[in-house]
């Protein structure tokens, strides 16, 4: 069967082939296909943009798998300011992954509450067009500067430290991150459920 991954975000993909490794899927991206144009992401929620998302590419690739992720990050000090427009928040969505956490990080300067939590709905449309809708989600805390060099794509892996562990995500192997993350506990219901 072949998965078109909803995405060209390299960090995303990255994480996307971990998880299904071993499937007997061809997995494919935008890229691959020469899908240049993107989905609007103009939801309220994080389920409705990755519904959104799937649909885009499904229907562009008509007959195809498609799984297609939105997440986001609660920072609790920062109220609702991020969210489900994560990475359009502050700069707007076409500044270097550098500069956007790097204004964050400035941004969280003044914050000493520092918890958040990061969500992620994927969701898997099969080759009927059958849509499920699966959920993942991590508690951690926001550390005071960049800890790793930044993960293309995942600027949040370089200054996100989930509860349990004593590094950031970005310090973290792609093997543990892939059993922890929000992305990766929502890709695995996915993996879950093809296997089911």
């Amino acid at each position: 069967m072949h998965l078109l991954i909803g995405t060209n975000n390299p960090g995303k993909v990255l994480e996307a082939k971990d998880i299904f490794e071993g499937l007997p899927l061809e997995l494919l991206t935008p890229e691959d296909l020469g899908i240049q144009k993107k989905p609007e992401e103009t939801g309220e929620t994080y389920r409705e943009n990755a519904l959104m998302k799937a649909r885009f590419f499904q229907k562009a690739v008509n007959g195809h798998a498609v799984v297609a992720d939105d997440s986001g990050i609660i920072v609790d000090a920062l109220k609702n300011e991020l969210g489900v427009q994560t990475r359009r928040w502050g700069l707007g969505d076409s500044v270097s992954d550098r500069e956007y956490i790097e204004h964050f990080i400035k941004r969280m300067k003044r914050e000493d509450v520092r918890t958040a939590s990061f969500i992620s709905s994927v969701v898997f449309i099969d080759q009927d067009g059958n849509e499920h809708c699966f959920e993942g989600r991590v508690t951690g805390t926001i550390t005071d500067a960049l800890e790793c060099d930044l993960t293309p794509g995942l600027p949040f892996d370089a200054c996100f430290r989930p509860d349990g562990y004593d590094c950031v995500f970005g310090q973290l192997s792609l093997e543990v991150k892939n059993t922890i993350s929000h992305r990766a506990i929502a890709f695995r219901k996915v993996r879950e459920f093809l296997l089911s």
